[in-house]
């Protein structure tokens, strides 16, 4: 009977332990800088903490978001994930929650998280009313509207790009009106120019994030606009677009118009180097990679509660041209993997008490 015992606890050794198994789906373009970098990173994280990771891009489609949903829960049970990452970009959080309620499928928000107070009201919070909701982590977004708008308008200062009136003209390009991240951002930079008693915001129009979109309206805001100089875009995409447009009418941005944007594409760094982007603040990507090891340490039996269930951290970096070229010479191929991101779990490392999500852990 021993020998036995000892063979069956042999052959359990022996077979493969079944990895966890994580989809997170993606809200952007499958060959969009920021949420391709944003996979990537992710697929490293998995890769160390040993998860079973598929990426499913909606590619800018809130529909398609909640058809790949419905697509997850369609599968044979045993082909399901047990947990899914989802972001309540153009607000299908909600919806999302309710399509996977009840599933058995384990539901954490990353990027952007519920912030509307009829949602709440609605959703209440996680693990309450939808019990397989167990959290979200965001970047504390409004700080990358602000520094973004803050240098922005001391560039324009150093610059002198004042109008007649002796004012700073700044007009504002910003993503979508209902995705939080979307929200906080502008609020940042809201609060910038309040604090900025020569600064008049001409107008505020929305995007939709894409470079194209921000390239039109930009064209009749220049001829509404004449004095205008200074230019903040929610991300480096829609900053882009309005340059384009800037320089198609003979302008040179970082010379006689200046712009600021979001993210940490190639592009957007060597552009920060040139001077054609005046100010940047990205390293927010990382987001999806820091949930994978809150929801590693979860499966494993350490829970972040203890930290909060609903989480929102600094994880944006103003970058100068030298912490651009930094960043450039360590992750210039925009992939992670030297990155070993065991060292950030909590079951992996015993002795961590508290989680640090700074972009600066990447350069170190």
């Amino acid at each position: 009977m021993k020998r036995l015992v000892v063979a069956v606890i042999g052959l359990l050794l022996a077979l493969p332990v079944m990895a966890m198994s994580v989809v997170f789906l993606n809200p952007g373009k499958s060959d969009e800088a920021f949420w391709l970098i944003s996979a990537r990173a992710m697929q490293q994280a998995a890769k160390s903490l040993d998860v079973q990771l598929e990426v499913l891009f909606a590619e800018r489609q809130p529909l398609r978001t909640l058809e790949l949903a419905r697509g997850i829960i369609a599968r044979p049970v045993n082909e399901r994930p047990e947990y899914v990452i989802i972001t309540n970009d153009y607000a299908t959080g909600p919806a999302l929650l309710r399509l996977f309620d009840a599933t058995g499928i384990k539901v954490f928000m990353a990027y952007s998280g519920i912030s509307e107070a009829a949602d709440r009201v609605a959703l209440g919070l996680p693990r309450e009313r939808f019990k397989n909701w167990l959290g979200s982590l965001e970047p504390h977004a409004e700080d990358a509207g602000y520094l973004t708008a803050k240098k922005l308008i001391e560039t324009g200062r150093k610059s002198g790009a004042v109008g007649a009136d002796g004012k700073l003209h700044l007009m504002v390009i910003g993503g979508d009106r209902s995705t939080p991240t979307s929200i906080r951002r502008n609020a940042g930079m809201h609060r910038a120019i309040s604090e900025a008693p020569d600064v008049v915001l001409d107008q505020e129009v929305f995007a939709g994030w894409t470079r194209e979109k921000a390239a039109e309206q930009s064209v009749w805001l220049y001829q509404r606009y004449p004095g205008t100089r200074l230019i903040w875009a929610g991300n480096d995409l829609m900053a882009f677009g309005a340059m384009d447009s800037w320089e198609k009418r003979g302008g040179k941005a970082g010379v006689d118009a200046w712009f600021s944007g979001v993210n940490t594409s190639r592009e957007a760094l060597e552009s920060v180097k040139s001077g054609r982007l005046s100010a940047l603040a990205g390293g927010h990507f990382i987001a999806g990679a820091w949930s994978l090891v809150l929801i590693h340490d979860y499966h494993h039996g350490r829970d972040f509660v203890d930290e909060g269930l609903e989480l929102e951290q600094p994880m944006f970096a103003l970058f100068t041209p030298k912490l651009a070229d930094r960043f450039l010479v360590k992750y210039g191929d925009m992939r992670f993997d030297q990155v070993d991101f065991r060292r950030f779990s909590k079951t992996l490392n015993p002795a961590l008490k508290r989680y640090d999500f700074s972009f600066e852990q990447l350069l170190r």
